[in-house]
């Protein structure tokens, strides 16, 4: 018995809907399994990994999941699927939130666990400004993003949240932004392990 056939019936369904799709071993594929169907699987099975999850009121907590364990966590046959990803726990206490960053360039999804957060998109404008758009993201909802997304990410509620994400690929540089008049000023690059 595989961890995938001890799963709750709402991710054993997520996750037969993502290997029935599965391009056959031999194909040359970048990636079979999307982000965004691996978030949303993880974030269904998040009893595989809850108890790895801490909180800390001085600052947001999070921890890369190995991506041997968040396969096992899945299915096994994901391993390879995984392998160019980062699977990453956050939790978040209320009032805890992230700067306004994008991913370096890696495209990716996160599914909120429990609790919920507040996603502030900012995109650039042909006339030189900035559109911002925010949404409020409850447990259950998974938020795909494509490369070159700047947002930032709060829990703005009264309850502590968790969200899983994955990002493709592994990210290596984060940067940081503000709001300028002009549209989005880079204030900040941060080199990730």
């Amino acid at each position: 018995m595989t961890l995938s056939t001890a799963l709750p019936p709402a991710a054993a369904d997520l996750l037969s809907t993502i290997t029935a799709t599965r391009p056959a071993p031999d194909e040359i594929t970048a990636r079979r399994t999307s982000a965004t169907a691996l978030a949303a699987a993880l974030a269904a099975n998040s009893a595989a990994w809850a108890d790895l999850v801490e909180y800390r009121p001085d600052r947001r907590w999070s921890s890369v999941l190995d991506h041997a364990t968040a396969a096992a966590a899945l299915d096994p046959a994901l391993h390879a699927d995984l392998v160019g990803a980062q699977v990453e726990l956050f939790s978040w206490l209320p009032g805890q939130a992230t700067a306004l960053h994008d991913h370096g360039g890696a495209a990716g999804a996160f599914a909120v666990v429990h609790g919920a957060l507040t996603e502030l998109t900012v995109t650039e404008t042909a006339a030189g400004g900035v559109h911002d758009e925010e949404v409020l993201l409850t447990a259950g909802r998974v938020r795909p993003f494509a490369p070159h997304h700047v947002h930032q990410v709060t829990n703005v509620g009264v309850l502590p949240a968790v969200s899983v994400h994955v990002h493709t690929p592994r990210p290596t540089v984060v940067h940081t932004y503000r709001i300028a008049a002009c549209g989005l000023l880079r204030t900040g690059t941060e080199q990730l392990g």
